[in-house]
């Protein structure tokens, strides 16, 4: 295929960087961490610096703290020991060429007992909900998903708490030397949870109308905004998720006011997270053409997109740039593949969560000597 008729792959700017092209590498949750400590490693640093050739990397979600936890094997930020390991991550991938954003996590309800020694995850209001998490069995060794119990309510002392380490753990990721952060506002964790009036019943100045579910959201960005700079903080949303309880009357104008506000604010980019399974809510023109009028900065789009649908979305100026998720598991050379019309591995599900370098940093780039030398000289992907 010609890549210079393709959007996808021209160049654009996002915090302050030229990329070469638009396919960013989605946050992928993929669980290999070192224990004790939920700590980032080499082999980490191995399997994001083969994916650097991505316009840009937003990294596995991250759990600001202990309570942040929801899953097994996940990273964390808030320790020297996580900062390091980090460090090993970003040193690699800028050394490849990489630019990469760390995904700050806070899962509230989406969590279970045994993460936090027999104490219920915490959540802002105490309303029981269908979800489950991964979890490995300390005997067997065996990951297999648990039911989430119904939570706790956090207190508003609490709250301030959990915005503070937002904020500590914004510091950690510039320290690591991440070229920026991306709060985790989607999918049913803690920001969302906030967002919504079947997650959120909460009387007090954090529950009620859309100014006060709002609330929280708001004091996450600013936090962040005042550690990493707003021009690198980022967030990922999730208009129209139903599943894990989310299924919210009230959540398209109340995200519609958020991207005003983050607009305002001044942050690197919205992240829209888009349904991806079978029978998932459509994510409309429409809702595409009013968060667009809101939010003129640039645009990240994922859920399930192709080459065809990510064309589409860049040309009709919905989004900006477009993030693929699973294809680069198998494919850690994803935008030289789709920009030489490439032929695509597939990956092994089983290797997904947990384990060792197979189904993580054994996968081959394609070669090089496949690729014609105009489209190399085309695009860049350093």
């Amino acid at each position: 295929m010609s890549t210079t008729a393709s959007p996808l792959f021209t160049p654009t700017v996002v915090a302050g960087h030229t990329l070469a092209h638009r396919v960013v590498m989605a946050p992928m949750t993929r669980a290999r961490s070192t224990q004790p400590g939920d700590v980032p490693n080499a082999m980490n640093a191995r399997y994001y610096a083969q994916r650097a050739g991505a316009a840009l990397i937003v990294t596995e979600a991250t759990q600001i703290s202990p309570q942040g936890k929801g899953y097994s094997l996940t990273p964390g930020i808030y320790s020297p020991e996580q900062v390091a390991g980090w460090r090993l991550v970003t040193d690699a991938v800028h050394s490849a060429g990489g630019r990469i954003f760390l995904q700050l996590w806070h899962v509230g309800r989406m969590s279970h007992p045994d993460f936090h020694n027999g104490a219920l995850p915490v959540a802002p209001s105490a309303v029981p909900f269908e979800g489950q998490i991964w979890k490995v069995d300390p005997g067997t060794g065996v990951g297999a998903m648990a039911a989430c119990p119904t939570p706790r309510a956090l207190t508003r002392e609490e709250i301030g708490g959990v915005v503070a380490d937002f904020r500590r753990a914004a510091r950690n990721a510039m320290d690591a030397g991440f070229d920026g952060v991306e709060i985790h506002g989607a999918n049913g964790y803690l920001i969302d949870q906030f967002l919504r009036t079947t997650s959120n019943v909460r009387t007090d100045e954090y529950g009620g109308g859309r100014d006060n579910r709002l609330r929280f959201l708001k004091e996450v960005v600013n936090a962040v905004a005042d550690e990493a700079g707003a021009d690198r903080t980022a967030i990922r949303l999730a208009p129209f998720l139903t599943a894990r309880g989310m299924a919210c009357p009230d959540i398209l104008p109340t995200i519609l006011e958020a991207a005003e506000f983050l607009q305002a604010r001044g942050v690197a980019y919205l992240h829209l997270v888009e349904a991806d399974w079978d029978d998932a809510p459509q994510f409309t023109e429409a809702f595409r053409q009013a968060i667009r009028a809101r939010f003129t900065r640039p645009i990240i789009v994922a859920g399930n997109y192709d080459e065809a649908r990510a064309q589409w979305v860049l040309s009709r100026g919905y989004a900006d740039l477009v993030a693929f998720g699973r294809p680069f598991v198998a494919n850690p050379d994803l935008p030289c593949r789709l920009a030489n019309g490439l032929p695509l591995a597939t990956f092994d599900a089983s290797t997904l969560f947990g384990g060792s370098e197979r189904g993580y940093t054994d996968h081959p780039a394609s070669l090089e000597a496949q690729v014609p030398d105009r489209a190399r000289d085309a695009v860049s992907f350093t």
